[in-house]
């Protein structure tokens, strides 16, 4: 009988203390618990590690240590974790509501699926809903979708853990997208489920959006590799309509 538990939930920290009670509160307050929940944190300085500890759940498990970055501390989960799927959850971030885990496990006792994704709204340091991602989830997953941009938020993309590369630290702002267009590409197309519900409430102003230009070269260049340079070209000439509509240029 396999004893692993069926989800990791991974939050990476460093220097949290505003955050991470938010997140931690979350995760706790899950009606489903075959999960563990894995802080990985960089050395902090303030009180993360006490809030953790103080408001993690029974299966929390800790390890604070200098790192090179937040690719270096993702890459880290995912060799401590033990669980089938791996979902990041990272300080400031939460789950919708209490049931959000139970949709995700209920999926995968439903068909056992590669990945497993929902819709995310942003939230602003107190949790207080802004408003929906300006990206939808789309109905069906497949590897082109995400030629279109990072349609699906990083927070709300469950994988399967066997499936799950490490993280490419060449990228400093933007390996997740890389990731996940790596978990696409590993897994089968009949086996990528959408939840059709938000899962994620993403903290706005997150690493990304402060180094936004830096962000979108390293999103052009990961593009180009997985999809050629022409149609990186085209769909960056695509966002600009959008970011204008967005009052981002």
């Amino acid at each position: 009988m396999d004893k692993r538990p069926l989800i990791s939930v991974i939050t990476i920290t460093f220097n949290a203390a505003e955050t991470l009670p938010i997140t931690m509160e979350s995760v706790t307050e899950q009606t489903f618990t075959d999960f563990e929940h894995i802080v990985v944190d960089g050395a902090s300085k303030d009180e993360t590690i006490m809030i953790a500890r103080k408001m993690g759940s029974p299966s929390l498990r800790i390890i604070s240590e200098p790192d090179n970055g937040l690719y270096y501390a993702m890459n880290k989960g995912i060799k401590l974790s033990h669980g089938r799927y791996i979902l990041f959850l990272n300080s400031g971030d939460k789950f919708h509501s209490a049931d959000t885990l139970k949709a995700y496990a209920d999926a995968i006792e439903s068909s056992a699926p590669d990945i497993i994704y929902g819709d995310t709204d942003i939230v602003d340091i107190e949790g207080k809903r802004i408003g929906p991602r300006h990206l939808s989830a789309p109905p069906i997953l497949t590897l082109d979708s995400f030629s279109q941009g990072m349609l699906i938020c990083h927070q709300a993309f469950m994988v399967r853990r066997d499936l799950a590369p490490l993280y490419d630290t060449d990228y400093k702002f933007s390996s997740d997208y890389d990731w996940c267009i790596r978990c696409i590409k590993a897994s089968r197309a009949g086996d990528r489920v959408n939840l059709k519900r938000v899962t994620i409430d993403y903290l706005a102003d997150g690493m990304t959006e402060k180094n936004k230009k830096a962000s979108l070269i390293e999103r052009f260049k990961i593009m180009s590799a997985h999809y050629g340079a022409m149609k990186a070209i085209g769909s960056h000439l695509s966002f600009i309509p959008r970011a204008l509509k967005r009052g981002k240029l």
